[in-house]
This record gives structure tokens, C-alpha cells and sequence, in this order.
């Protein structure tokens, strides 16, 4: 009897012990809560400012994107450190930690900070800005927003493409919408036995009867080449960058309808099959 009072005095003082140091982390644990909540506001809050602020003074959104990032980051990051100093984790020993861990981090995160310089590339060099029309690593489409490490694209066809900005800025980078005109080329062909003359003129027709085509720059009819099987004519005209697909598509439209109209035939692939008797 006098054991089991003797055990059950030693639980009660091992707890009794105990008990105020778990209460005690207890605390720290809502309050890193509390801390933690309030900050995510907080930097919600100062995000949306800094953005506001960036695009009140007229700066190209992608660089604006790429701003609000970095702040957010950084403030996370300050976030993260106060966090830990509320378990007793000290600067020096942050510090330590941050260089020693510095350069580990640093070969594993290779791909990381490569993207992120070729954010830092593409934000002072600007191939492109948010809303332009690009062509680069296999896709295209429209840029949606730079961010920090990745740039996004919106397709035709509805598709998001994410590209490592460290890929965008260290190969080819097809900008369509890059400047306010671009100059519509088109080819097709006719026969040989066609008149070329008259080829000529309904093209020019076309042309000049398109709202799309800018009358104050000279457009081009052209024999491009005397093809194997066909005379192979050009037209080239300028037309507005927002304009250049559905102008394409009008012409293409056209030529086909005033071709046949005009007599004019555009040759296509033909196999002629001789079938031999057996004797």
C-alpha cells in the first residue's frame, strides 16, 4: 500500500512538475497562431497597397507583378523569423543557420535562381509586358502576368502555359505584338496555263476593297515564284497587330471566292493511276 501511495505522490509530482512548462509552450503556440494570422493579414494589406501605388504610377503591370512578389517574399520571410524567436531561436543563431545552410540551398535551389534572374532580366530588359502576344519554348499566347520565377500565358484555345522565366530569358523569344503594325504575306497559286496579268488585278481588287489593309503604306502584288507545278503569286500588304488574324482570314477567304469567279485555278496535288491488264 505504502508503494502504490509512494508511485502514484511521484506521478503527481512529476506533473505537477511538468505541467506549467507544457502550459507555458501551449501559450506560445496560440500566440505564434495570433501572430501568424495577424501578419498574413497585415501583408495582405500592404501587398494590395504596394500594388496600388505601383499601378497608380503608370508602370508596365508585368514589372508591378514582378515588385509585388519580391515584397511579399521578403515580408513572409520576416514573418517566418519572428515566428521562430518566439521559441527562443535567437538572431546569431538564425544567422548561423542561414549562412551555413546558404550554400546547400543554393545548389539545390539552382533551378530556382536562375528563374529568378531571368525574372530580373526580362524586368529590366522588357522583350515583352503583360498583354503582349509571344511565341517562345514551343508555346504561344497572350502574357497573362511575370511573375518572380514563372511567366504565364493564356492561350487561344483556353489553356494557362507557365513558363520558368529562366527558360524565357535565355532562349528565342517571338514577340507578334512587339510593335503597333505588322506586314500580312500571303501566297497561292495559280496555274500555268492562267492569265498572270489577270492574277494581278484581283488581288490588287482585294486589297483594295479590305477595311482592314493601312492605305497610307504600299501594298505589293508579285509573281514570288514559278513553282513545279504552279505560278506561285504574293500579296503583301500592313495591316493593325490586333487586326492581323481576322485580315488574314477575310483574304484568304477572298482569294478563294474571287479566284473561281475570275476563272483563275489554284492547282492542287493530283495522282494519276494507270491500272495494266494481265495477260
Amino acid at each position: 500500500m505504502a508503494d502504490m501511495e509512494a508511485v502514484l505522490q511521484k506521478t503527481v509530482d512529476y506533473f505537477g512538475g511538468h505541467i506549467p512548462g507544457v502550459a507555458a509552450f501551449l501559450v506560445k503556440i496560440i500566440v505564434c497562431i495570433v501572430i501568424y494570422i495577424i501578419g498574413k493579414n497585415v501583408i495582405g494589406w500592404v501587398v494590395k497597397t504596394v500594388r496600388s501605388m505601383l499601378l497608380r504610377t503608370k508602370m508596365q503591370t508585368g514589372a508591378a507583378t514582378f515588385i509585388v512578389s519580391m515584397v511579399k517574399i521578403f515580408l513572409y520571410l520576416i514573418l517566418i523569423f519572428g515566428l521562430a524567436m518566439q521559441f527562443g531561436v535567437k538572431e546569431s543563431s538564425v544567422a548561423a543557420l542561414v549562412a551555413s545552410g546558404g550554400v546547400a540551398i543554393g545548389l539545390a535551389l539552382q533551378g530556382g535562381l536562375s528563374n529568378l534572374a531571368g525574372g530580373f532580366l526580362i524586368l529590366l530588359f522588357q522583350p515583352f509586358e503583360v498583354g503582349d502576344y509571344i511565341l517562345a519554348q514551343g508555346e504561344e499566347g497572350t502574357v497573362q502576368k511575370i511573375e518572380i520565377l514563372y511567366t504565364t500565358l493564356h492561350t487561344i484555345d483556353n489553356r494557362k502555359v507557365i513558363i520558368p522565366n529562366g527558360n524565357l530569358a535565355n532562349n528565342v523569344i517571338v514577340n507578334a505584338t512587339g510593335a503597333d503594325r505588322r506586314k500580312l504575306d500571303i501566297t497561292v497559286g495559280i496555274s500555268y496555263e492562267d492569265d498572270i496579268s489577270k492574277a494581278k488585278q484581283v488581288l490588287l481588287q482585294i486589297i483594295e476593297r479590305s477595311e482592314y489593309v493601312i492605305r497610307e503604306q504600299e501594298a505589293q502584288v508579285f509573281v514570288s515564284e514559278l513553282g513545279d507545278s504552279s505560278v506561285v503569286m504574293g500579296l503583301r500588304c500592313w495591316v493593325r497587330t490586333e487586326q492581323y488574324l481576322p485580315a488574314l482570314w477575310q483574304m484568304n477567304e477572298q482569294i478563294k471566292n474571287e479566284f473561281d469567279r475570275a476563272g483563275l485555278h489554284i492547282p492542287f496535288p493530283q495522282m494519276d493511276v494507270h491500272v495494266r491488264a494481265e495477260k
